[in-house]
């Protein structure tokens, strides 16, 4: 979060001023802009549909809709006034219909018109909310004013969520980080206690990547979804609208040790190691959150470290097997979904082939770990798009000579899957029947421990929550 100082460093800063009745029925929202304007757009296409009244700041002036686009006066205007129903912008997304009438979640691309953001300009919004109504944005903090927030430019990778109601609102510390956490409250009684237990660890496992967690403050807005299937955790994602969300449906009905051996939050969290990739670069990112899911459950303690080359070395084969005619970005920019797990896998096999060499090359003094440590010194979190090609130039100026970018020509546009069976050998695995086996005398035995061993004081603090409840 950059404060006070540095917010007010773009050279435009338009304010808005947000409020919300008792009955989270309706929003109000006065938007005064630091210059003149003749349009303002929301995210949603859909956003004129909850509209129910426009108008400028103590004048009547012409104010058309065009699809997303609020059309101002030719001259220009300087502030509005805008009334939004709430309550109907909240039901049309079916995602939360189980939700406790006390709590809405609405995303602002519902409800919020603003002007294109830029490198050069930011919004101000201050909340106005009933006692007891609490909110939840991606958006940063503005110094030390909990009201009030800044919105900048984004890659908007998908609609950011708001939260508002009496939801379980709470700071987890974690290294390098603090979690915003939304806790949304549904019919079903729920361990509030030990969700955020949960949360907190599965966060810090991607702490053990390089000793921190890659944005200081993100979002994390975990959603009750009852008794769906027999999984702790059936769904997750990111969104990185506004700021950076980490979103999680959980079924509380399931023991709470499920939660603690489920990958989906680590997989989850560890998407923000990276910045936002577009379609066609999509397995790049899946590829290092399932590589990184694997190893830092073992660092955690959670997975041993046979387990969690056994858990690799299946992934592979699924990907290997997923559409062998394609490239990775064929299938991924085509969105080809009996490629998924070429999508999933293809980036994973090229973060171990890049860790090993990095740690051959140099005696372990660098690591795939080191390298994502430089990315998020120098560019995270990110505030755009960016391509797979930009990505791994990136990455090889943190290194003495090109790694990334030579792996990046060799298998993104090469039909089939970059094969990381000849490095299993010489990391001292072998696969009999597809069960994977430790061999003696591995070339490279040291780095394959190195890669997840286990960090004995995270595996104490992992066993410790697990035994608490």
């Amino acid at each position: 979060m950059a404060p006070g100082a540095a917010a007010d460093s773009y050279a435009e800063t338009h304010q808005y001023t947000i409020s919300i009745d008792y009955s989270l029925s309706r929003l109000w929202v006065e938007a005064r802009f630091a210059s003149k304007l003749k349009s303002i757009t929301a995210r949603s296409n859909d956003a004129g549909k909850y509209l129910i009244d426009v108008r400028g700041c103590g004048q009547d002036p012409s104010i058309r809709m065009r699809n997303r686009r609020m059309m101002l006066p030719q001259e220009g205007i300087d502030c509005i006034n805008y009334t939004v129903d709430l309550t109907k912008a909240a039901r049309s997304n079916r995602d939360y219909r189980e939700l406790s009438a006390d709590n809405i979640i609405v995303s602002p691309s519902l409800w919020l018109w603003r002007p294109e953001l830029t490198s050069r300009n930011q919004i101000r919004v201050r909340f106005r909310l009933p006692q007891d109504v609490n909110v939840s944005v991606p958006w940063q903090e503005y110094g030390n004013n909990p009201d009030t927030y800044v919105i900048r430019r984004s890659p908007e990778s998908s609609n950011a969520l708001a939260v508002f109601g009496n939801f379980d609102y709470r700071e987890i510390d974690i290294p390098g980080s603090v979690l915003r956490v939304a806790l949304v409250s549904t019919e079903d009684r729920v361990n509030h206690n030990a969700i955020m237990d949960w949360v907190q660890a599965a966060a810090t496992d991607v702490s053990l990547a390089y000793g921190m967690y890659p944005n200081p403050s993100p979002q994390v807005v975990v959603v009750p979804v009852g008794n769906r299937g027999d999984e702790a955790v059936p769904f997750g994602r990111v969104i990185r609208d506004g700021g950076e969300t980490v979103q999680l449906f959980i079924n509380p009905s399931r023991p709470f040790s499920e939660f603690m051996n489920d990958w989906t939050a680590t997989h989850e969290f560890s998407h923000l190691m990276l910045p936002y990739l577009g379609a066609r670069h999509r397995w790049v990112s899946e590829g290092f959150a399932q590589y990184y899911q694997n190893v830092l459950l073992a660092r955690a303690g959670t997975y041993d470290d046979l387990y969690a080359w056994q858990k690799l070395y299946e992934g592979f084969e699924r990907g290997r097997k997923s559409r062998p005619e394609l490239s990775p970005n064929e299938v991924a920019e085509r969105g080809i979904r009996a490629g998924l797990m070429k999508i999933y896998w293809s980036g994973a096999a090229i973060a171990l082939m890049a860790d090993v060499e990095l740690r051959e090359r140099s005696g372990g003094k660098q690591t795939l770990d080191t390298v994502l440590r430089d990315l998020q010194a120098c560019c995270l979190p990110g505030d755009r798009v960016w391509t797979g090609e930009e990505l791994f130039a990136k990455l090889d100026t943190f290194v003495d000579e090109p790694l990334f970018m030579p792996l990046y020509r060799r298998y993104a546009d090469t039909a089939g899957f970059p094969d990381p069976m000849p490095l299993f050998e010489r990391l001292g695995l072998r696969v009999d029947n597809g069960v994977v086996e430790v061999r003696r005398n591995g070339e490279l035995e040291t780095i394959r421990a190195e890669i997840t061993q286990t960090d004995h004081a995270a595996a104490s603090s992992r066993s410790s929550v697990a035994a608490g409840h």
